[in-house]
């Protein structure tokens, strides 16, 4: 890759563009790199077993000396999840506002690392990392102390907006600074990063205000208890469902790992406020009428391991679902998660529950923590910037800021639709894509990071799809011969299952093959021949095709 020039920056998406999660961009000098969010992907229903993906940091392992710190935009999942892995490799100061460094802070022990400078910033903040100087500004988001990020590089000056939405009325946070945004505009930006979440939705998103109305509403009345799934990390969210609970006389009962682990956070640093015994251990709620409880719990997004999806299965330790209950998803489908949501929600409806929902016609029981049309233009508008980069969103909501941003003036040629991985280079001249850096997936499958490759989602697929058949053959050590019939035993492959008569065919079949090719041969080849021949077998026979695993045994 060509050197950079002392006047330009390299901007290299390292996720985000393209997918919803897996935020990380990277900015880098001549001498210098901040990186802003290093966050995770939760998986599609066909990356089995796969807990979440994070991004590949190839590149900055080859520049490690140029890092100078993480810059971290909100506390979100998809935009902090990464960095208890990303550090161990690659560690640097990382600046967040306060409340961001506590989720961080809680991330960083649980996954025992330790040893990280943690910089807390505010909005007045600006710090210098060599050639690139950072100045923090806040937005409206879903979470309070949300920031966005000015950089005033060698090629200019940038900026870049987190997530965010224009909301005049937040929740525990305050307005977007339009007024910054407006004076960075005057003084002259070079490039312009934007969210791109809901850049396909006209007009704008709705104020937080009217959830916590909502809630309030539920928990005023609803007859039972009431069990309310959010995220974690949406610790305004929280705050609006205890003041709702105090206003209707119910007591709220945390439950999930995260979700306890994050409400006494913020608790302890005074983001969460309540009366005395308003907040309550979730082993204690039984000995509440059932009209004075409110749950709240992980689960929106219909993950299988959540507080929530175990209770629709009914096995959480502490919660059962009943008749009389009130559920309400305080949060709307990730694009790709919609199946696991709904069938949380149908195991939910199942056993008894009312169950409300944004797609089910319970209206602001969640609103979104992006910008809309009508907002990203004003932003457009304000920052007035020569180029723009769509980020964090799907394909075809990059593809939709791009035009709301020609459309306010920016220059086809200077709008910028890149993917995860490209290499974009500014300088005073203008902007090009110069190169392409890795930037695959890096899927985290228990304590396993990156040994899980597309090879094993195949295989796992294949598994799902058809099931397993395991083939044994017994040979003679010395001699290699077949001293035995062959053993067929299946999983999941409903062929065998269901008919002995297959199973015995299977293994005559296999026997026959065997007595024909009657000379010894190495194992390895023994293999391959077992598993081709009850492959085609079994498709000739059922039209299916499942996972053949030949073993052969010496005896």
């Amino acid at each position: 890759m060509s050197e950079i020039p002392s006047d330009g920056l390299r901007v290299v998406p390292l996720g985000g563009l393209g997918e919803i999660g897996r935020n990380m961009m990277v900015f880098e000098t001549t001498d210098d790199i901040v990186v802003v969010d290093a966050g995770i992907l939760f998986p599609s229903e066909e990356m089995h077993g796969i807990d979440y993906i994070i991004p590949d940091v190839t590149y900055l392992l080859e520049r490690r000396d140029k890092l100078r710190a993480y810059l971290i935009t909100h506390g979100h999942e998809d935009h902090i999840g990464a960095l208890p892995h990303l550090l161990r490799d690659l560690p640097a100061p990382v600046y967040a506002s306060r409340l961001a460094q506590g989720l961080i802070g809680l991330k960083l022990r649980n996954n025992k690392v330790r040893g990280i400078e943690q910089v807390e910033v505010t909005p007045q903040t600006v710090a210098e990392f060599g050639s690139i100087t950072a100045e923090f500004f806040p937005v409206a988001h879903s979470i309070p102390d949300a920031m966005g990020i000015a950089l005033r590089t060698p090629a200019g000056l940038v900026v870049h907006t987190g997530d965010f939405k224009i909301d005049h009325t937040p929740v525990m946070s305050v307005p977007t600074d339009l007024n910054r945004m407006a004076l960075y505009g005057e003084e002259g930006v070079r490039l312009l990063l934007s969210d791109s979440t809901y850049a396909d939705t006209p007009g704008n998103t709705p104020s937080e205000l009217a959830v916590g109305e909502a809630l309030e509403h539920v928990m005023l009345t609803a007859p039972g208890r009431v069990i309310i799934a959010t995220f974690a990390s949406q610790i305004a969210r929280v705050q609006q469902i205890v003041d709702g609970a105090e206003t209707a006389g119910r007591t709220v009962f945390p439950t999930g790992r995260s979700m306890v682990q994050n409400v006494k956070m913020a608790r302890d640093l005074n983001y969460i406020q309540s009366n005395a015994g308003v907040i309550r251990d979730i082993n204690q709620h039984e000995k509440f009428p059932d009209e004075d409880v409110v749950i709240v719990c992980t689960g929106g997004q219909g993950e299988p391991m959540s507080a929530l999806a175990r209770m629709s299965m009914g096995d959480h330790r502490d919660v059962r679902i009943k008749q009389g209950d009130t559920v309400v998803m305080s949060s709307n489908p990730i694009p790709g998660n919609e199946s696991a949501v709904y069938r949380t929600i149908d195991n939910l409806f199942r056993v008894g529950a009312d169950v409300r929902y944004s797609q089910g016609g319970a209206s602001n029981v969640h609103v979104r923590g992006h910008a809309a049309q009508e907002e990203l233009k004003t932003v457009l508008g304000l920052v007035k910037p020569e180029h723009f980069i769509p980020v964090h969103g799907e394909h075809r909501h990059l593809s939709a800021h791009v035009r709301l941003a020609e459309a306010m003036g920016v220059a086809p040629e200077r709008a910028h639709l890149l993917r995860d991985g490209a290499v974009f280079e500014l300088t005073p001249r203008g902007g090009v894509v110069v190169d392409e850096a890795p930037a695959s997936y890096v899927f985290v499958d228990g304590m396993s990071v990156g040994d899980v490759d597309h090879t094993v989602l195949r295989d796992r697929q294949h598994l799902a799809n058809d099931g397993i058949v395991v083939v044994v053959v017994t040979v003679d050590h010395e001699t290699g011969a077949v001293i035995a019939d062959p053993d067929v035993v299946s999983r999941g492959f409903t062929g065998l299952d269901e008919s002995p008569d297959l199973r015995k065919r299977t293994a005559e079949a296999l026997h026959k093959m065997l007595e024909r090719d009657r000379h010894p041969v190495e194992t390895s080849a023994l293999q391959e021949i077992v598993k081709d021949e009850i492959s085609r077998f079994l498709y000739r026979e059922t039209r299916q095709r499942p996972m053949v695993l030949p073993v052969v045994v010496e005896v």
